[in-house]
């Protein structure tokens, strides 16, 4: 009823519904990284209070990102059959039940079930595919910068909550870290049930860039699983969808995966302490928001190959040149401002192919399958690199193979490219 209320006001001052979708929908982006850095910024406090080793709560990290490259592909049928708003609210209740039992957790098991099942699957469930779903189904024209915006609100959060939930563990306790989490996600959760609409049709809305109303379809989506897995036994049958698979999956190693959940106890490994840490990592954020939504309006002008394969080479070259680094303030801005540049810059790009190559009502499901694929690189660098570091006693050969990885994905990319499968 709100949100009917509300379209009718802002069609008499000519705004489209669906920038208020768009709008809840960056709102709740920017609170992710309030849940979602949770874990990097415990993983010191913690692993001193209890005595334990890097490996141990990145193990849990691990399981985290495992459990999301599982639910995420159902995120979008989920969507699809029981509304936006309905996950959102699911996903919300199993991060504030996730986010406490996390700071009074005190044996190892405790984090594998709070961080790595709790939190793992109401991130899976959401993912990617609120911020797809969303510009896919209410945007036609402005599709690549809604998507940009959408995912550079990651980098806004990491802005506004890192620097302050490592100010609060620092100066007060560790445990109140999850109060920005624990806030700001339900707040979302409330302005979904409110005003989010599953369809423009909904309110007799074609999507903005359309003329004519889009009616979603009207076949049974009863069976989740087999709608999501129908969609990716079409989509396996191209290579566009392995191409961009892999390639996200080096993504999501070489970006949340190692310097996600790594970056802070690296620096602190080189004398950098937490909140200088996460300092660095709120001015990713600034340049991760100005490189991700150009990525987006770059995306709708430009050849998405192209800045693909620029992308993935300029991140294996900063993550290459990291441990070489001397660690200084001047060093490390410099990095954090060329490595926020290039963060998620790839997310607008790689929807918008998906897009192309299978569509309004199947491009969320298969995004979802891609994104999994990212969440699959995540959780093995977020483990491998804490076993890695255990090891070896340094993080450096993790980053090196996260580097190289990189150049392999800009390869892939400019030979699919020049393939006969390529798509304008």
């Amino acid at each position: 009823m709100l949100a009917n209320s509300l379209n009718k006001y802002l069609e008499r001052l000519g705004i489209h519904y669906a920038w208020v979708m768009g709008t809840i929908a960056f709102l709740f982006s920017i609170v992710a990284p309030a849940v979602g850095s949770v874990p990097q910024i415990l993983i010191l406090p913690m692993t001193q209070a209890y005595g334990w080793e890097i490996s141990d709560f990145s193990l849990a990290t691990g399981l985290m990102y495992f459990v999301i490259a599982i639910m995420c592909p159902f995120g979008a049928s989920l969507m699809l059959k029981f509304g936006v708003s309905k996950i959102v609210y699911i996903a919300v209740s199993l991060e504030v039940l996730g986010l406490l039992f996390t700071v009074f957790a005190y044996e190892k098991w405790h984090i594998l079930f709070s961080v790595g099942l709790l939190l793992g699957i109401a991130s899976g469930i959401i993912g990617l595919s609120l911020a797809a779903t969303v510009a896919t189904r209410w945007f036609t024209a402005r599709r690549g910068l809604v998507i940009g915006i959408l995912t550079s609100a990651f980098a806004a959060g990491q802005l506004i909550f890192i620097p302050f939930m490592a100010w609060i563990t620092t100066s007060y306790d560790w445990r109140l870290a999850i109060l920005p989490g624990l806030i700001g996600a339900s707040l979302c959760g409330v302005l979904f049930i409110l005003l989010s609409k599953d369809w423009p049709s909904e309110l007799d809305l074609p999507a903005y860039g359309d003329e004519k109303i889009f009616e979603p379809p009207v076949g049974d989506v009863s069976n989740v699983l087999r709608m999501t897995f129908t969609a990716l036994y079409e989509g396996i049958k191209h290579p566009a969808f392995w191409i961009l698979a892999i390639t996200f999956f080096i993504c999501g190693l070489t970006s949340t995966g190692i310097v996600g959940q790594h970056f802070i106890p690296f620096c602190a490994d080189n004398n950098v302490g937490i909140v200088v840490a996460s300092s660095y990592l709120a001015i990713m954020g600034v340049f991760n928001f100005i490189g991700t939504t150009t990525s987006g309006w770059l995306s709708d002008r430009y050849d998405n190959y192209k800045l693909l394969a620029i992308y993935y080479g300029f991140r294996g070259i900063s993550l290459l040149y990291l441990p070489y680094g001397n660690f200084s303030m001047y060093e490390l801005t410099l990095w954090a401002i060329f490595f926020g540049l290039d963060f998620i810059a790839t997310v607008p790009p790689t929807v918008r192919l998906t897009g192309q190559y299978f569509g309004t009502v199947n491009g969320p499901l298969m995004f979802a399958w891609i994104f999994a694929a990212h969440q699959g690189g995540a959780a093995f660098a977020a483990y491998g690199a804490g076993v890695s570091r255990d090891f070896f006693i340094t993080y450096v050969p993790a980053f090196l193979l996260a580097g190289v990885s990189c150049f392999v994905a800009t390869a892939l990319i400019l030979a699919f490219r020049a393939s006969k499968y390529r798509m304008a």
